[in-house]
């Protein structure tokens, strides 16, 4: 007697598709990973790349304009279509948050104090999707604005994509963590995520931010991202708000 299966068949995956604007916006970023245009470098005209890409301006231009939402690129009416870099003043506070309750822009000044190669800890090597037990940078500072330690940064770093970086590459000059990354280690933070939360200060934090041990603070857990959504950067900022708060703004 034959037997028949009452259970449907399995059905083959669907097809994924992807639009054609998309499929441009990946060959763009293909061209930025590879380096054929740098930071801060004109990207070709887009009736250019329509040409290349056998595409019509319109669908290049959608494809520019995701990534200039994005962060990627920059437009500037009547010069073009340039990479965005964060030696941009206008890219500084993308990632910092962090307002004086006054109000009044304030510049933060970096202070770095250490910098090494450790075992990650498990929620390290899972936010930077690396093996368990895997090496890497752990870079600690201060961040001062009009001279008050505010935030006490711990920055992990997966190695391999910042060979040479030591303790006195971070203190010199005035640039920005992300800008020295970039500058030095063609390393550009595209995205980030961020998690907030409340905690007590513990004994490490208190000293290095001047509070009392178990004072309230702002613990902001980020993970940045390069291109390829890769992560490259976990970091746990220990945030003082006596004078400042953390500002997002949304819609």
């Amino acid at each position: 007697m034959t037997r028949y299966n009452s259970r449907s068949p399995a059905r083959a995956p669907a097809p994924t598709f992807s639009p054609l604007y998309r499929q441009i916006k990946d060959f763009l970023i293909r061209s930025l990973e590879s380096g054929e245009w740098g930071p801060g470098d004109a990207i070709p005209s887009e009736g250019e790349l329509a040409q290349r890409f056998n595409v019509s301006q319109g669908t290049v231009r959608k494809a520019i304009d995701e990534m200039a939402a994005e962060n990627m690129l920059v437009r500037r009416q009547g010069k073009g279509t340039f990479v965005a870099t964060h030696d941009d003043p206008r890219s500084f506070y993308r990632f910092l948050r962090l307002v004086p309750d006054d109000g009044r822009t304030a510049q933060a000044v970096s202070e770095p104090f250490s910098c090494e190669s450790i075992p990650a800890a498990p929620d390290v090597a899972a936010a930077l999707e690396l093996p368990a037990g895997s090496l890497v940078l752990l870079v600690k500072r201060l961040l001062r604005f009009n001279g008050e330690v505010v935030v006490f940064d711990q920055i992990y770093l997966v190695p391999e994509l910042f060979d040479g970086l030591t303790l006195d590459r971070l203190r010199g000059g005035e640039r920005s963590l992300y800008s020295l990354f970039e500058s030095d280690f063609g390393v550009r933070m595209i995205r980030a995520e961020e998690r907030l939360r409340a905690v007590g200060a513990d004994e490490e934090s208190a000293a290095r931010l001047g509070v009392a041990v178990g004072e309230a603070l702002l613990l902001v857990e980020r993970t940045a991202y390069t291109y390829g959504n890769r992560p490259v950067e976990w970091r746990r900022g220990l945030y003082c708000t006596h004078h400042h708060y953390y500002r997002n703004e949304l819609g």
